[in-house]
C-alpha cells in the first residue's frame, strides 16, 4: 500500500484552474496533490536580439519555490543574490519542454514568458509546472492571437509526471514520502502525439533494469495521457483536438 492509499498506476487528485491570475495573459494553477504551482504566460512583442528579424518567436520559463513551500522556510534566491543549481535546471527544461511543442514560425516575433511559482511543495514540482504552463501558455495564445493562430502555433500538447521504484514496485506521481525512498526515480516528458521531449532518470540504491525501465515508461505513458485529457477539460478544447 502507497502511503497515500493510491494504487500504483494512479495519480494524485489532479486540479487545474485556468485564468486564475487576473493580469497574465495566461495562467493556470496546477495541483498535484499537494504540490500546488501556479503557472502564468506573459506575451511581449519583442524577441531577445540574437532572434530580431528571423520570423520566429521564443518561449522561456522561469521557475521559483516560496520561502514555505516546503517544511521548514527557504531563504527567497534574490535574497541570496544567485539562483540554484536546481532553479537553473528546471526552469531550462520547462522552457525546452514548451518548446518542443511550439511552432515558432507560426508564433511570430512575439517571446512568451512562463513563471512557474511553487506554493507548496510535495514532490513533483516540475512535472506540475510544465502541464500548467501548457494550459497557461495557450489561454495565452488563444487570448492574444485566436484560436486558429493558437492552435496552429501550438498544435500539440506536452505534460510530465514522474514514476518510480519504491519497494520494488513500479509506481506512478511520486510524492514525496515515495520520492525520498525510492530505489529509483525518473521524471517524463511526453507529447500528446506519443513523442518523448526529455527523461530524467535516476538509479538510487542499486541500478535497475532496462525490462523495469520499460515499466515506469509505459505508466508515464498512461499518466501522461490522463494529464492531457485534463488539459483539454480545463480549457473546453475537444477530445480529438
Amino acid at each position: 500500500m502507497r502511503p497515500s492509499g493510491r494504487a500504483p498506476a494512479s495519480l494524485r487528485p489532479l486540479r487545474l484552474d485556468p485564468g486564475y491570475a487576473k493580469h497574465a495573459e495566461g495562467s493556470c494553477f496546477i495541483c498535484f496533490g499537494d504540490t500546488h504551482v501556479l503557472c502564468t504566460a506573459s506575451l511581449e512583442d519583442r524577441v531577445p536580439s540574437w532572434m530580431r528579424n528571423s520570423g520566429k518567436g521564443w518561449i522561456t520559463a522561469e521557475y521559483g519555490m516560496l520561502p514555505r513551500s516546503t517544511h521548514s522556510r527557504t531563504d527567497r534566491e534574490a535574497a541570496r543574490g544567485r539562483q540554484s543549481g536546481r532553479t537553473q535546471e528546471i526552469q531550462r527544461l520547462i522552457g525546452r519542454s514548451l518548446r518542443a511543442v511550439v511552432d515558432l514560425k507560426a508564433l511570430g516575433e512575439v517571446q512568451i514568458r512562463l513563471d512557474c511559482d511553487v506554493i507548496q511543495a510535495d514532490g513533483g514540482t516540475r512535472t506540475a509546472a510544465i502541464t500548467g504552463s501548457w494550459v497557461a501558455l495557450f489561454q495565452a495564445l488563444d487570448k492574444t492571437l485566436g484560436r486558429t493562430r493558437a492552435l496552429a502555433a501550438l498544435p500539440d500538447h506536452v505534460a510530465a509526471v514522474s514514476c518510480g521504484l519504491v519497494e520494488g514496485q513500479a509506481v506512478l506521481d511520486l510524492d514525496y514520502a515515495e520520492d525520498s525512498t525510492a530505489q529509483a526515480d525518473a521524471n517524463f516528458v511526453l507529447t500528446g502525439r506519443g513523442g518523448i521531449v526529455e527523461i530524467q532518470g535516476t538509479a538510487e540504491q542499486a541500478p535497475f533494469s532496462p525490462p523495469q525501465f520499460l515499466e515506469l515508461l509505459g505508466l508515464a505513458q498512461q499518466g501522461v495521457a490522463e494529464l492531457i485529457v485534463a488539459q483539454k477539460q480545463a480549457l473546453g478544447l475537444p477530445e480529438a483536438s
